[in-house]
């Protein structure tokens, strides 16, 4: 039973013990390796993954209560977290996290958001 030690510097993931190989079925040196590379990108993946949602819904917040109550602080707040979202999924399309039509339409939904919020359509 092979254990690795995965402590990802990059992303805040905590370390943790990964076991490995107990349900693999790999038999030599660089399969093994493999399933490790593996396990180690599905969990960055996992971490990168979660914090673009967080940094979605932030956006999607602000502009939720930019709508309630307009003014500069929270038309701020909304710009500040689109653009961090906005980066935030750009990097994931050049990481591999994410593919570049998904980033595409994420983002689509964030300006159609961000734009409803900003000028409302008058009926």
């Amino acid at each position: 039973m092979n254990h690795v030690l995965d402590n990802w510097k990059g992303g805040g993931l905590w370390s943790r013990i990964v076991e490995l190989n107990s349900g693999s079925v790999a038999n030599n040196k660089s399969s093994k390796k493999r399933v490790e590379i593996g396990e180690r990108n599905r969990l960055q993946n996992k971490a990168y993954k979660s914090a673009l949602r967080t940094l979605m819904k932030r956006c999607f917040t602000a502009c939720s209560t930019y709508s309630e109550a307009p003014g500069d602080e929270a038309k701020t707040t909304l710009t500040s977290s689109l653009n961090a979202a906005f980066s935030k999924i750009d990097k994931a399309v050049k990481r591999g996290v994410m593919h570049r039509n998904t980033g595409a339409h994420q983002k689509s939904r964030l300006s159609t958001a961000v734009k409803s919020a900003i000028e409302p359509s008058v009926s």
